[in-house]
């Protein structure tokens, strides 16, 4: 059943006087499992729709509808489907205790993964789940492969059905879905000749599997080599290397790259990001796949409209992986705003030195990489640093952290120029 969260004013919902908490059972006789059941059911212009009220009364509604007329309900978020792996490099084990509680949900749900791209394994999803996902169009999926040897991708999930992967994604090929795959590569565990074989099995499938993207593995100091320890720079260098062949085929035989390393294996290795041609339509910068260069070549477009800060100085808060490139950027922001730029490199003690991504920044690390601030002070935060109630990871709230740093002017946004072109009056 599905719990009605809201009514569209003036929809069909709104003139049958649907209630609010409500419960959807059935549509045309059929069972209504979520979200993604209710919007495929209401799909139907001819509509029998079953609702249980919050007292208890069942009642029947039938509707018949123009195409494209609303129906306007408004399903509560579904409960999330979680995770039944162990993975040995698992993000939950590398939370701090007291960590916010939406850090320690081990989601793995293909509704999150139809809506939003994130990666699920597919091991809690039986031949019926697999079913569904076809029978409802729900394409493209973003699926984290890791390895296609069965024996290796069930050591690195501790899953035993976490060998079926090939013929899961077959499965869904053969019923029309499209698919972008993910490597989260841990050394010694499902790199070298065992990249090569995943590369190559799951180029097998054909062009249905839209993408690869190889990503290092990320560890906190509370996970760190337990058992799982970080890229070596050769190991990442290397690792580039068989991503590189594999482009090659790719570009040759269906003219796009396919596979990709993500940003932080370049940052691990030492080499210089790609240009803008390697990402193609860039629709993998959510998974770290292109955001550096979206981010250079970003600011390098939006600085000249950038206004003047005139006596102030601009601090410019990152983590260590972009605080190289915000460095190589800061004067060009001198030139055009006037300000005195520095860049602010906050060292994280909240997850341990290993994770230098801003969006991981806590709250407390980043005002004591600011130490004492000024009125002429104007602090840039990351945008990603926040969460939608604008509270840190370390459950900071920006609020507070205003309070905090001596009246500087605080802005934040996902680019420096667009946070710094909402100046304030």
């Amino acid at each position: 059943m599905v719990r009605i969260a809201e009514i569209e004013s003036g929809s069909i919902a709104d003139e049958l006087s649907l209630e609010i908490g409500s419960r959807v059972v059935r549509i045309n006789g059929e069972r209504v499992r979520d979200g993604i059941d209710l919007t495929f059911m209401l799909s139907d212009t001819d509509l029998e729709i079953e609702t249980l009220s919050p007292g208890g009364e069942t009642t029947i509604y039938e509707i018949e509808r123009e195409p494209g007329e609303v129906v306007g309900i408004v399903p509560a978020p579904d409960t999330i489907r979680e995770c039944a792996n162990k993975c040995v490099f698992c993000f939950i084990d590398g939370n701090p205790e007291g960590a916010r509680q939406t850090l320690w949900l081990r989601d793995d749900d293909f509704r999150l993964s139809f809506t939003y791209g994130s990666y699920v394994t597919l091991t809690n999803l039986g031949p019926k789940g697999l079913q569904r996902l076809v029978d409802q169009r729900i394409s493209p999926l973003y699926v984290s492969v890791h390895a296609t040897e069965p024996d290796v991708r069930r050591r690195l999930l501790v899953n035993e059905r976490a060998g079926l992967i090939m013929d899961q994604l077959r499965s869904l090929i053969d019923g029309g879905l499209e698919v972008h795959t993910q490597i989260v590569l841990c050394p010694e565990w499902n790199d070298g000749v065992h990249l090569d074989r995943t590369i190559e099995d799951l180029w097998s499938l054909g062009s249905s599997i839209r993408s690869l993207s190889v990503v290092p593995v990320g560890l906190t100091r509370y996970n760190l080599n337990r058992p799982v320890r970080q890229l070596e720079a050769h190991e990442a260098d290397e690792a580039i290397d068989r991503v590189d062949a594999a482009r090659a085929r790719a570009l040759d035989e269906r003219a796009l790259g396919w596979c990709y390393a993500a940003d932080e294996m370049y940052l691990i290795a030492g080499r210089e990001i790609p240009d803008a041609r390697y990402y193609d339509d860039g629709a993998l910068y959510e998974n770290g796949v292109g955001a550096v260069r979206r981010f250079v070549d970003g600011f390098k477009n939006g600085v000249r409209d950038t206004p003047r800060y005139d006596d102030a100085r601009i601090r410019l808060v990152t983590g260590g992986s972009m605080a190289p490139f915000i460095r190589d950027l800061a004067p060009a922001l001198h030139d055009v705003t006037g300000a005195q730029v520095e860049v602010v490199h906050a060292v994280n003690h909240y997850f341990g030195e290993t994770v230098t991504i801003a969006g991981l920044l806590g709250g407390e690390d980043i005002l004591a990489a600011l130490g004492p601030c000024t009125e002429q002070d104007v602090i840039v935060l990351p945008a990603e640093a926040l969460n939608a109630d604008d509270v840190f990871i370390d459950n900071v709230a920006l609020a507070d952290f205003r309070s905090r740093v001596g009246g500087a002017c605080v802005l934040t946004g996902y680019e420096i120029t667009e946070a710094l072109r909402a100046k304030p009056a």
